[in-house]
């Protein structure tokens, strides 16, 4: 069962929007840590221990459902290529069937 172009494309379709959903919260979560704390960097976010300013309940959540967004990305990448390469795998090994290599039986 090989992958229909529909299906890829859906995948792709997915990942972009889930991409665009992660740009928009990482920018959420660096701008309410620059009202908090002026002057971060995107890089000092990623050490919040570092700046107690940081903690702060609304800035925390926004960073969890950033994490979250990042989970859903990183599954469905991972989804998306076991199936689409589960798509050429079975397609090549359908064409082994049909035509078997000399000596390979």
């Amino acid at each position: 069962m090989s992958l229909s172009p529909d299906a890829q494309a859906l995948f792709e379709r997915v990942l972009a929007l889930i991409g665009a959903m992660e740009d928009n919260q990482r920018q959420k979560v660096i701008d309410l840590a620059r009202r908090l704390k002026p002057g971060l960097t995107a890089e000092d976010i990623r050490n919040p221990h570092d700046f107690p300013d940081l903690d702060d309940p609304d800035w925390h959540f926004e960073d969890g459902q950033l994490t979250g967004i990042q989970s859903v990305q990183f599954a469905l990448r991972a989804l998306s290529g076991e199936v689409l390469s589960h798509g050429e795998q079975e397609a090549r090994e359908a064409g082994r069937e049909e035509d078997p290599r000399p000596g390979s039986r």
